[in-house]
């Protein structure tokens, strides 16, 4: 008998041009899942968790602070966690007619492949894991909820290392 490899999950949505006008939600994990970008200081009972970023975090937070000079886009909102990061990002491309764009030449992967090259290339290690994860935010409601998310993410890990340890 035969071992079959599993199918690799899709991870991006199959037909969309990930160059329409919108809002996405983008996480991006480090290499092995590691804390390379900073730690969690401050704890939900006693204060306001906050990340203390490491050397490369503060590179990447740069490089996600220079994405909203590029045309077309803009970071709403991000965090820099200790193994991972969110960005809030809109898209606005003005009144170009929608076409359908590859994976490689549409905005966000083009902008994710950017920030992941740039960061890694001042890591001079492997600093993330191969892909990442997208959301397409679909309305008013759902951005804010991720706009929430975004903010309360180091309370929320905070909160997850103090229960680890109990």
């Amino acid at each position: 008998m035969q071992n079959k490899l599993p199918e690799r999950k899709k991870n991006r949505l199959e037909g969309y041009d990930y160059s329409q006008n919108g809002a996405y939600f983008i996480t991006i994990c480090t290499y092995g899942k590691e804390a390379l970008l900073g730690k969690i200081v401050g704890d939900a009972a006693f204060g306001v968790p906050c990340v203390e970023r490491t050397p490369i975090g503060e590179i990447v937070s740069q490089h996600i602070e220079n994405i909203t000079n590029q045309s077309g886009l803009r970071v709403e909102k991000y965090v820099v966690m200790p193994n991972h990061i969110h960005l809030l990002v809109w898209v606005e491309t003005g009144n170009r007619t929608p076409k359908a764009a590859s994976p490689t030449t549409a905005i966000i992967p083009r902008m994710v492949n950017a920030l992941k090259g740039l960061s890694t290339k001042k890591y001079k290690n492997p600093l993330w894991q191969r892909s990442y994860h997208d959301r397409i935010i679909r309305d008013e409601a759902e951005y804010l909820n991720t706009w929430q998310y975004i903010d309360e993410n180091p309370a929320q890990w905070a909160e997850d290392v103090y229960y680890d340890h109990q």
